[in-house]
């Protein structure tokens, strides 16, 4: 990490706006941190498509139109991707003068692909609008000050058992993706065809990702995309593997194609989500579910995000506050709202920004920075579409292994939060739904707690949305018994 010049008299404008000089910075050295940080987060790029725009709603499907999940429209997502992202961190560099860069969430886009759009009879819009809402819901919650004491609500190692569980779930699609774990042949789940090319292409991203990561290397997980991407063009141009499938089981998940360097970006998505579309599709209960799990995620991912740059950047104070913190909450708000509209998914602060800092980022200059450099790779989606599944998969497996990390933070022989953090973890790869491994932990955390004798440790939140995830489990078992 280099170091940080003491304090000197601001030179011009913009070292006064930001406060660069007084934060012991310079404008070379923010500038060269923004740009480290749109590498280090900029796989968000290839990611966000392949996990939306792969993905069929409840009416058959996909973001952008059309049902055949072979031809998916990962160029107009990308483009919205980078649009989103960028207008966002220049808001987060200009209103919270705070070097921390915005992007759709991984996982959060998990939750709406797999989770909200997958249900019977949602649509993709009707799968943004519930994210525009509840952006709309935390914009409310940050200008009132209720968010803290929702966040206060749910238990510390909960939250962090939340984030293991998205961890394990996100490196379960990845592993899937590349073909290493399938359907076995008496069991759940089994080892996949593993002397293929395509998951040659995959061993030696995942080996590429880890020597980067570990040597820390900024931008690790975009060079080793690009690496197994080239490598991946070689072997489908040479060889003609295809696509994967029951009658050729050696093609790749997504073959790469080549339809360009640099167009014209197509930012048709922007405005395509409906505000109130789910409510004739899906129950009252479900919608709040689904969009107090999104609420959740965003509220904790953010709160943890820009205490650990604050710290890392000597920015907090006394009491562990970042400055402006009620601004850098505010931004990432619109972040769900802005998601939502442009149908990237929730947008959210990112930890990715530590590179920026680690290069000697202070100051929202490098915010700006990023931002610039996501609105000018808007110009380059056509580059999405040569990037197969087995390429990015590895990047999804070291995103868990980095979520997982936070698992040491769990109490684990305190049955009181060990139960309810193991059953959150348990299950959201295991049922393959976010949303039902918080609800497992919310529910047992209630459980435990009242088996202990401890129901006045209970915060009335968590008796609210409990009892709203028993309901939310039995509404199909009530509904067949009904039919019955």
């Amino acid at each position: 990490m280099n170091s940080v010049n003491a304090p000197t008299a601001p030179s011009g404008a913009i070292d006064r706006f930001f406060k660069i000089s007084q934060r012991g910075s310079t404008v070379a050295r923010e500038i060269r941190g923004g740009l480290v940080t749109f590498l280090a987060m900029s796989y968000i790029l290839v990611l966000n498509p392949l996990i939306l725009g792969t993905t069929l709603d409840g009416t058959g499907h996909l973001l952008g139109g059309g049902t055949n999940p072979d031809e998916p429209n990962l160029a107009m997502i990308a483009s919205a991707t980078a649009l989103i992202a960028g207008i966002l961190s220049i808001l987060m560099g200009v209103l919270a003068n705070f070097p921390l860069a915005l992007a759709a969430g991984l996982g959060l886009n998990a939750v709406v692909a797999f989770t909200i759009a997958g249900t019977p009879n949602v649509t993709w819009a009707d799968a943004m609008g519930l994210v525009v809402i509840e952006g709309i819901i935390i914009t409310i919650l940050v200008l009132t000050g209720f968010r803290e004491a929702v966040f206060k609500a749910v238990p510390s190692e909960l939250k962090t058992a939340i984030g293991v569980g998205i961890g394990l779930f996100i490196t379960l699609i990845g592993l899937s993706n590349a073909g290493i774990v399938t359907a076995g042949s008496g069991t759940i789940v089994g080892m996949g065809n593993l002397g293929t090319f395509p998951v040659l292409v995959f061993v030696i991203g995942l080996v590429l990702t880890i020597v980067l990561h570990v040597r820390k290397v900024p931008g690790a997980l975009l060079i080793s995309i690009l690496v197994a991407t080239v490598i991946a063009v070689i072997l489908e141009n040479t060889l003609h593997l295809g696509v994967r499938g029951d009658d050729n089981p050696g093609g790749f998940k997504s073959a790469p194609t080549f339809s360009g360097v640099v167009d014209l970006p197509d930012f048709s998505l922007i405005g395509q989500f409906s505000l109130l579309g789910s409510f004739q599709n899906i129950g009252i209960i479900t919608i709040v579910l689904i969009v107090f799990s999104l609420m959740l995620a965003d509220f904790f991912d953010t709160m943890g995000t820009m205490v650990a740059i604050g710290g890392e950047a000597k920015l907090l104070d006394s009491e562990g506050n970042p400055p402006r913190s009620k601004w850098i909450l505010l931004v990432d708000s619109f972040g769900a709202i802005a998601g939502g509209m442009g149908s990237t998914s929730s947008n959210t602060a990112f930890v990715e920004s530590s590179a920026g800092v680690g290069e000697g980022a202070r100051t929202g200059l490098a915010s700006v920075v990023t931002g610039i450099a996501f609105l000018l790779s808007t110009f380059l989606a056509p580059l999405v579409a040569l990037v197969p599944y087995e390429a990015a998969a590895p990047a999804l497996v070291l995103v868990g292994f980095l979520m997982m990390t936070q698992i040491a933070g769990v109490d684990w022989k305190n049955p009181d939060i060990g139960i309810p953090a193991f059953l959150t973890i348990a299950l959201m790869p295991f049922t393959y739904s976010i949303s039902d491994g918080i609800g497992a932990g919310f529910i047992s955390f209630v459980i435990v707690k009242l088996a202990r004798g401890k129901a006045r440790e209970i915060h009335w939140l968590m008796w609210l949305v409990s009892i709203l995830f028993v309901v939310y489990f039995l509404v199909d078992p009530i509904q067949t018994w009904i039919g019955a």
